[in-house]
This record gives C-alpha cells, structure tokens and sequence, in this order.
C-alpha cells in the first residue's frame, strides 16, 4: 500500500499550537502545514504520494510497534522491536519556555533501549499540493531545503546525515542512517520557518526542549478538571481539541487536515482547517466545565472580535487568523487512496444556516454563566443578533449539515429558539440591552411552529423540514439545549436509531447511507439525548461501546465505517472529541442527579 493510502487510525498526531504533524505507525510524518495548521503543506504524502513529501524514521528490517502519548500530553512515544534490539522514538512539536516557538520544531529523540537497532531516515520535501517546486541547496551550515517561501533545515546529534543525488542534479532529498545500543541517544531535528530567516538549533538544545515541551503539556493537563466515568478518554479528547487551538488567535480548526473522503466515490472531500461557529459553541461549553479559562476567554474574545470587523452578517466560520475564507481551489494531485478532489477551501461559506445564531449565543451565555462579563459593544451586536434571528427564524435555510437545498430544516429552528432563549437570559443578567419581550414573544411562536410543522405523528419523530418523512440528527443536540427532554425527543430517537443506526453508531440524515459513512458526532450526541431524556443505563451503554472504536492512541476521524471500524474524513476532528467530551459530561452530571 502507498503512503496516500495509510489507514487513517494509523496516525497520531502532535502540535505546538500553530501547526499538527500526523505520525504513522512506521514513524512516518506524511502531513505538516508549514508555518501554520492552515498552510500549504510541504509534507504531504497522506494526500499525494507523488510529490507530497515526507519525512521518514524507520527501523532496517522487520519489526513490531507499539506506541502511546506520554501520560498528559500530546508528546508521542513509539517503541520498536527488531531481532536484534528495541528502541523508542519520542516525537515533539517543541515548545518554547514562553509558549509556542516562532519557527517550527519537529524533534525527534531515539533512544536505545537493548540490543541494537539500525534507523533509516529521509526527509522529501513536497510541492505544496503542486504549488512549490522544492530543491536543497548547500550552505556553510549545512544543507537547507527551499519551498517556495518556506526554509527547512535537518539537523541533529549522531544522527548520520547525507544528501541524495537525483540523475546527478542537485539533491531533492536528505536522508542517513544510525544504529542505536543500549542507552544511546540520537536526535533528528527538522526545523522551518516561512518567510522570514532559519535559526539552527543546537541538538542539546532541543533535546532539553523535548522534556521542557513534555512539562508544559502536563502543566496544562493539571489545570484540566474531570473526575468521572471515561476519564482517560475525555483527557485524551481534550488534548487533541488543544492540538486544534490555533494559539496565535485563539480561533479553534475544525479538523487538521483538508480532503480526507467521506466515502470511496469521493466528491464529499472539504477543508475543514477554518474556525466555525458551530464548533467553537460546543468548545466553550466544554472549557467551562473543566475550569480552563485562558483558551475560553481567547476563543471568545477572537470570535467576537472577527464578527464585528467582518460584519454584519454572521458567517458560519472564519480563517484562523480572521476574515472570511472565499472559494474552493482544486489541486491536480491524487488524494488519499486516490480519491479526489484535494482542494483548499470549502463551498459552504456564504450559506445562510440559522443554527449559527444559537451557536452564538450559546458561547456568550457559557461565558457570561461562568463569572464574566460581556463588554458593551458585544451587548449591542448580540442585541443586533437577536432582533436579526426574530426577522428570519421563517425563512428556509441550508441547515446545519450544510445541504445545496434549503428547507425549513427543523433543528435550524430549535437553534433559534435556543439564541432568543438565552438572549432573554442574558438581558435579564443585565449583559445585553434590547428588547427582552419581543424576543421572548418570538420563542414562543417559534416553539409553535414547531410543534405544528415539526412534529411527524405517523414517524413518532422530529422530521428533517415539515412535509417529509426524512429524520435529521441533529434534532438530538436539542436534548441537551433543553428544547425537549420528553416522550417527544424519547421517540425522536428511537425513529433515528432505527433508521440511521449501526449499533451505536448513527448517520447524520435519511438517505446518507448511500453517500458516506457514520458520522461520529450523531452517535455520541445520540447517547448525550438518552441521558437527557432519563434513560441513562442505554446512553453508558452506548458511551462504553463508542469509546472503544477511537483508534490505539485515542483519536477520532470524523466518520466510522461500521462494517470494518475503518476511520474516514478529516482529523481529528474537533466536532467528534468535543461529542465525546460533552456527551461524557452530560451523563455523568445527569446520572448524578438521578
């Protein structure tokens, strides 16, 4: 099997909080963004095995592997077991001792543990999803590889480097090879930076870098706060959601990677390396309950600020940076097992969706209801927001899944109801001025509709739009909104777990089947209902079967194939840790009370 064609529970992934490097399972990184999670990757053989690029540490010969992060962090640690010896390889995105470096740092430490074990390693760079032409030029320091605007350097302590000639040209790939004995140590450090000048760091150095990059992930995993049922899973869970925190802004990626297919057909591949609303929602409210203020305070504050300075309308996501991502470009490479398109950008910008103002209003209420205090600019926009949703809560929409068909998409509803709900609560605190009466006044007939439109008697269910028979998923994020924790939600998903489940597994709307896999996220939204509805011994029975289909290190796609276990779509994918997490957290604070 190609590099393009790995399985994706293959992979690991690490950060530094501006970019995430995949790990495979033979101590491959076949995806890196360089300077940054939503750049042009140089290394990128997951999609383009051709001319992706990569960078490669492996044992000469057979082996087995076995691998975990070490405990609290997102450092990963692999060990490998030859004929002749065993060796560990403990992979970083080193951090500074402020915080994130300001040029990337992949370092990689290989110890030996017995015995001996021969290492070959090879750093290719790529063309950028065939944006870049890469060449290696020498210096008096040393190789340096040229990627367009991007300069990579490959340095390291006994680590046995020489250039590869390609037809006696200049060299396209730097590679060596080392054996390592019991107790020894070896380093390869590749180290990038964009634009701007390359510093050379000293091996020792960074070797210091990696037990200091260890320390900082734990410091952080200290403040995290979670005694409950699946606790290593919800750590795991939020480690890889900090992984997608773009620290430079506070703004929070959907998934670190672009194109990854839904399906084998392919067509459903999107760039998911934007910041949506939606998703920041869910993350706020999970912050909260586990007491990190910094990354709920910046997350907030970047959201709020980018909405005013790209208003007045709401978007449904923006850049990591701010501003609007505009279009999708299509690159001609193959894809991940040869299923395109592979694009940069994705097509539902401009898409009005309704849900969005709950999404927003959701995150100020979890702020504001965690001790803080909303500036008075904020105040007015969100009063803006809320007069906005009373004038188009009517109107038909693309729905939170982001469909070509506009519909009065049932969950869009419930999601504006949601946004006056919680702007009356937060007029009532004194946080926002406007119009708590018409808001208030509003709900209510939206909560009519409804239960007039909404409703199926024949389905027993909340349908997809009135007029149809199709069931929608996310109708069950409305369990936990507190729309409906009653025989109405009860049936709702009883109706969804006939048609769209696999075990406890769930697709996201009638007739997927045929276009994509299990989404992850409707299956743990679908045991967060069963807990809010009171039935709680199915939503643990349910959260003890999901946990375990993460793949060994704890990770999450964005889609299961229930046959096999296979993952697909995007990763990790925030949407799915951020299910887990809270679906974790509801039940446990629901079976409390019970």
């Amino acid at each position: 099997m190609t590099a393009a064609g790995e399985d994706l529970r293959s992979y690991a992934p690490i950060g530094d909080g501006r970019t995430v490097a995949l790990i495979g399972l033979r101590g491959q990184v076949d995806w890196l963004p360089i300077p940054d999670l939503g750049s042009m990757p140089v290394f990128a053989r997951l999609l383009d095995d051709d001319s992706g690029g990569c960078i490669e540490l492996e044992p000469v010969g057979e082996y087995t592997v076995k691998r975990r992060y070490v405990s609290g962090t997102n450092v990963l640690r692999t060990t490998f077991t030859t004929e002749h010896g065993r060796a560990t390889i403990t992979d970083a995105l080193v951090t500074g001792i402020a915080g994130r470096l300001p040029w990337a740092e992949l370092a990689r430490r290989i110890d030996g543990v017995s015995g001996s074990v021969e290492f070959t390693w090879r750093v290719r760079p790529g063309t950028a999803l065939g944006t870049a032409s890469p060449w290696i030029e020498d210096s008096t320091r040393g190789p340096i590889i040229r990627s367009g605007a991007t300069t990579i350097a490959v340095v390291g302590d006994e680590y046995g480097p020489e250039a590869v000639e390609a037809d006696g040209a200049m060299s396209t790939e730097l590679s060596g090879r080392f054996t390592t004995t019991e107790k020894s140590r070896h380093l390869l450090i590749i180290v990038a930076t964009h634009g701007e000048p390359i510093h050379l760091p000293v091996p020792a150095n960074v070797d210091v870098g990696i037990d200091r990059t260890i320390d900082n992930w734990r410091a952080w995993s200290r403040a995290f706060s979670y005694e409950g049922p699946w606790a290593d899973q919800v750590q795991r869970s939020a480690l890889a959601l900090k992984l997608l925190i773009f620290s430079p802004t506070g703004a929070i990626a959907a998934a670190a990677t672009t194109s990854l297919p839904e399906n084998p057909r392919g067509a459903k591949n999107w760039d998911y390396r934007f910041a949506w609303v939606r998703d920041l929602a869910y993350t706020a409210h999970a912050l909260v309950r586990f007491g990190l203020r910094e990354e709920t305070h910046a997350a907030v504050s970047w959201l709020l600020r980018t909405i005013r300075e790209n208003g007045p309308e709401l978007h449904i996501f923006y850049g990591l940076e701010g501003g609007v991502p505009d279009g999708v470009v299509e690159h001609d490479v193959a894809g991940w097992r040869g299923i395109g398109p592979v694009v940069s950008g994705n097509p539902a910008q401009g898409q009005l969706q309704l849900g969005v103002y709950g999404d927003l209003f959701a995150i100020c209420r979890t702020y504001v209801d965690a001790g803080n205090v909303l500036d008075v600019e904020t105040g007015r926009l969100l009063a803006e927001v809320a007069d906005r949703t009373c004038d188009l809560w009517r109107n038909r929409d693309a729905g939170m899944w982001e469909l070509p068909q506009e519909e009065h998409y049932v969950s869009s509803k419930m999601g504006c109801w949601q946004a006056l709900g919680d702007a009356v609560h937060l007029a009532e605190l004194g946080q926002v001025a406007g119009s708590a009466d018409r808001w208030r006044t509003e709900q209510t007939r939206i909560r009519e509709w409804i239960d007039e439109h909404g409703w199926n008697e024949e389905r027993g269910a909340y349908v997809m739009f009135p007029g149809s028979d199709d069931l929608d998923a996310s109708v069950l994020l409305h369990a936990m909104s507190g729309f409906d924790r009653g025989d109405r939600m009860s049936s709702t998903i009883d109706a969804l777990t006939a048609e769209l489940g696999e075990g406890a597994l769930l697709y996201r709307y009638s007739g997927v089947q045929q276009e994509e896999y299990t989404f992850v996220a409707c299956a743990f939204w679908r045991a967060s209902a069963l807990a809010c509805v009171g039935r709680h011994e199915e939503a643990i029975a349910a959260m003890d079967e999901l946990v375990g289909m993460t793949n060994d290190v704890g990770i999450l796609a964005e889609m299961i194939d229930p046959a096999d276990g296979a993952h697909w779509g995007n990763l990790p994918q925030a949407l799915s840790h951020l299910a887990l997490i809270n679906a974790a957290l509801t039940i446990k604070e629901l079976t409390e009370q019970d």
